[in-house]
């Protein structure tokens, strides 16, 4: 049996089996992630020389001789299974103990709407504004580029847009509709989130999409094109809108956040965080958090009472807010989660039971 053969069979049984990830070590065999949950595959542990052999099949040359100098690399690509249909995969090499490690992540072909994800509407919002700056953030796995993907998707099909999106990698692969949409991978399209921001503004871009706000740079670069009348969407890897806003100005200098802190209040637009929660049959459900800039929470931003965020978050189901412990209870009420696992993704359990119960 070949090599290219096993890899085909091997993506093809992970897309059989809705895996969200594979990982690929030496000593260990082939292990699949199904909602959340590890699971290895029937196969001998994989040799050093098999984990290179399969790496190669997946990457350039150039790629390659990148991650051997850098010895680390994102990457993305698509694969071709034995039934013809094409997978797309973000995947990460690095080094454990000397030895190669790849993840890969199974990035679907069909990009779903608002709707279809069971998001909130109220986010079908964010898709008509003009400028401004929207954040979606949450744990690595959790669905966040999805959502992003359904946000660009929404405004695709529905508005006539320049829309550029920067990412590291690429991993939904949008076709342009109403709008005309150009995406940009870090070190294949561009040097770097920075300095692709740097340039983005001559594009003459309606939509931005960062991939990730990971650092000062980007951060100060995505302000300034939300100040500057574009509509800029982007990740954090924070559990909830409180902690988000504190992430970012202090990524700035103490001397600079006073001035960012007036910025910020003035550019966002509101922060969607949010979990992927695994069902007891099968699957996962999305439960959120919804902070939308209401003139209170704009308030709280310029004086920096951060601590107040949540108080306005919990009080404003009328202005279309919710915390994560109010959707948990929501999605428990519904009958769509069991009451001991939506508990153990709650926040704050004494606020989730008082939830539940009133």
């Amino acid at each position: 049996m070949s090599l290219r053969f096993e890899i085909q069979e091997l993506f093809t049984e992970a897309s059989r089996k809705n895996a969200s990830d594979i990982h690929i070590s030496v000593g260990f065999p082939p292990t699949f992630r199904i909602d959340e949950q590890l699971y290895p595959i029937d196969h001998p542990p994989l040799t050093a020389t098999d984990v290179r052999s399969i790496l190669s099949r997946l990457i350039s040359e150039t790629q390659l001789e990148r991650f051997y100098s850098e010895r680390e690399l994102d990457f993305s690509f698509n694969f071709t299974l034995a039934n013809g249909e094409i997978v797309r995969f973000r995947g990460n090499c690095s080094f454990e103990r000397g030895n190669l490690a790849l993840a890969l992540r199974l990035i679907p072909q069909r990009i779903r709407l608002i709707k279809h994800l069971l998001l909130p509407p109220q986010i079908q919002e964010v898709t008509k504004r003009r400028h401004g700056l929207f954040l979606v953030t949450g744990p690595t796995g959790h669905g966040k580029s999805t959502t992003l993907a359904a946000i660009i998707q929404e405004i695709n099909l529905t508005r006539s847009c320049h829309i550029v999106t920067i990412e590291d990698p690429i991993e939904y692969i949008f076709t342009s509709a109403k709008s005309l949409i150009h995406q940009r991978e870090v070190e294949v399209d561009t040097s770097s989130f920075a300095e692709a921001l740097r340039r983005v503004l001559r594009q003459d871009p309606d939509v931005i999409m960062i991939g990730e706000m990971r650092d000062l740079e980007t951060t100060r670069a995505a302000i300034t094109a939300a100040e500057t009348g574009h509509l800029v969407l982007t990740t954090l890897h924070t559990p909830d809108a409180p902690q988000s806003i504190d992430r970012i100005l202090d990524i700035f200098p103490p001397h600079q956040q006073e001035q960012v802190k007036l910025q910020l209040a003035n550019i966002l637009i509101g922060v969607c965080s949010q979990q992927l929660v695994p069902l007891p049959g099968g699957g996962r459900i999305v439960a959120t958090e919804l902070m939308w800039a209401v003139p209170a929470v704009q308030n709280c931003i310029r004086e920096r009472k951060i601590h107040g965020l949540k108080s306005i978050i919990q009080t404003g189901l009328d202005q279309g807010m919710h915390t994560m412990d109010q959707d948990l209870a929501r999605l428990v009420k519904e009958g769509k989660l069991p009451y001991d696992l939506a508990a153990s993704y709650a926040f704050d359990l004494k606020d989730f039971n008082r939830v539940l119960h009133t």
